[in-house]
């Protein structure tokens, strides 16, 4: 994860957490790392990364049992709702990169079709 310095580091935190359980890398039911192992991943303060595990919490993405350890959600639901939101995110940037730089939406589209077939071609990622 890099930081982008001009949001705090706990949003990011949440960001990539929600990334982490919205793609399955961290599968529902499953126990994600202790506060101090993600701290040590990420690079960041405990106490930042209790932060955005708080929040997380918050979004229902994780359950934490006392003397247990925190949880992924088995809520389908939840999950689909968080990978909704990132996609709809990535898709504004999109938008917003290929406006800044004056593409027709029919042009980005083609764009975003041609490195999509690149990128997977094969059941490879190609950069």
């Amino acid at each position: 994860m890099r930081i982008d310095d001009s949001r705090p580091i706990w949003a990011q935190l949440v960001d990539e957490v929600r990334r982490l359980i919205a793609s399955g890398e961290w599968p529902p039911g499953g126990k994600i790392p202790s506060v101090r192992e993600l701290a040590l991943e990420f690079g960041a303060n405990p106490n930042t990364v209790q932060k955005a595990l708080v929040e997380i919490d918050r979004l229902g993405l994780t359950t934490t049992e006392r003397t247990v350890g925190r949880f992924v959600t088995t809520d389908r639901d939840a999950v689909a709702a968080a990978r909704s939101a990132l996609a709809e995110t990535s898709a504004d940037h999109f938008i917003d990169a290929m406006s800044g730089i004056g593409l027709e939406p029919s042009a980005a589209m083609a764009l975003l079709e041609q490195r999509w077939a690149q990128r997977t071609a094969h059941g490879k990622d190609v950069p």
